[in-house]
């Protein structure tokens, strides 16, 4: 019997010192929605069409080139002309600023590795600027935006192929000019109409948005919820990997009630006002507020972010999400869409010029 309770003696400030320390790990996770537009427009307003135009100096740079067929509204649907939105876009020339030749030394060095010698290689540098805006008009007439595509500000340099020789390196830029110059203002055209989908994307579509977040799962081994919280990540994983932009959420709370549950049962087992306990009620908090605005649900996620606040472990984080439920509650009252799970058919919105009525999803 002595040596039993000796045992117990030597095994429980073990055990006692595992629960009073408490190491969290990122779990990182991925997951998609659909995004909402930034600005406020007339919400049947659902096609757009694009139209392009550079300079005649310019013009033989963008033979086979057909940058409005790259500008995608996401959501909406693109007409050839006569769209609720029409995105007029200009294109500058691009221009070289100045031509330099700098030059690269080489070192020459034996088996041995100690430099014997030193090799110069000369290249031309060719500092150019391009610049492109669109102007975003309403089919009445209305001005809706003008956004700068690319700016004379931002400099660019093009650098030549190395020669040995200075003087191959003075001429290549003359000698090349039209082939450079070709392929350095498509690129500038390309950049800028991605650049340009992105922007009227985030302002006035329903883009798909695949994100990566992370939770807090306990890491210490050797604590009584190590097992218990990887397998509530892993259960809760399926689901969120599951969810996407396009199909509804549906029934997704009623799967993540045990993961829920659990969290919630967290707060209240470990509800001393000693440091362990705070810290695993703030991975609870924390994972419940993540969750809840993954799930659309705003309300209850300021009600998590609050609970942090109140547990008084790192409450900046409480309230960078009050912020965002706070963001999240007002996207949804703006657009009157209260989820970020659905589907759009674009082919069904018609133009504001044709005969069947605007279908708005």
């Amino acid at each position: 019997m002595k040596k039993h309770y000796l045992l117990i003696l030597l095994i429980f400030p073990a055990v006692l010192f595992a629960q009073k320390k408490v190491d969290l790990d990122r779990f990182n996770f991925k997951v998609q929605f659909r995004s909402f537009p930034d600005m406020r427009i007339d919400s049947t307003y659902r096609t757009y069409n694009v139209l392009v135009s550079n300079s005649k100096l310019m013009e033989h740079f963008m033979k086979d080139l057909e940058p409005a067929s790259s500008v995608i509204l996401q959501g909406w649907r693109k007409l050839p002309q006569e769209g609720h939105i029409n995105i007029n876009v200009k294109l500058e020339d691009l221009l070289p600023e100045s031509v330099s030749v700098k030059e690269r030394v080489v070192n020459i060095t034996n088996r041995a590795g100690a430099i014997t010698g030193t090799n110069k290689l000369y290249y031309q540098e060719v500092v150019y600027t391009f610049a492109a805006v669109a102007q975003i008009n309403d089919y009445k007439g209305a001005h809706i935006m003008d956004q700068v595509l690319a700016d004379r500000g931002y400099k660019q340099v093009y650098k030549s192929p190395e020669f040995s020789l200075r003087g191959i390196a003075e001429g290549y830029f003359i000698l090349n000019s039209a082939t450079i110059t070709k392929d350095l203002y498509r690129s500038c055209v390309t950049r800028a109409m991605h650049y340009l989908s992105s922007r009227i994307t985030d302002n006035f579509g329903y883009g798909e948005a695949t994100v990566n977040d992370y939770m807090w799962v306990v890491g210490s081994k050797k604590h009584p919820e190590y097992d218990d919280y990887r397998k509530v990540f892993r259960d809760m994983n399926e689901v969120l990997f599951s969810m996407t932009a396009n199909n509804s959420i549906e029934g997704a709370r009623e799967k993540l009630k045990p993961v829920i549950d659990y969290f919630e049962k967290i707060k209240t087992d470990y509800c001393s006002s000693k440091k362990h306990d705070c810290k695993i009620r703030y991975a609870s908090y924390f994972n419940l507020a993540v969750l809840y605005y993954y799930l659309d649900d705003p309300e209850i996620m300021m009600k998590e972010a609050n609970g942090l606040i109140l547990n008084d472990y790192k409450t900046a984080v409480g309230k960078s999400f009050q912020e965002s439920a706070l963001r999240l509650k007002n996207q949804f009252q703006r657009t009157n869409i209260y989820t970020r799970h659905f589907s759009i058919d674009p082919s069904t919105f018609k133009g504001p010029l044709e005969n069947t009525e605007t279908v708005v999803k």
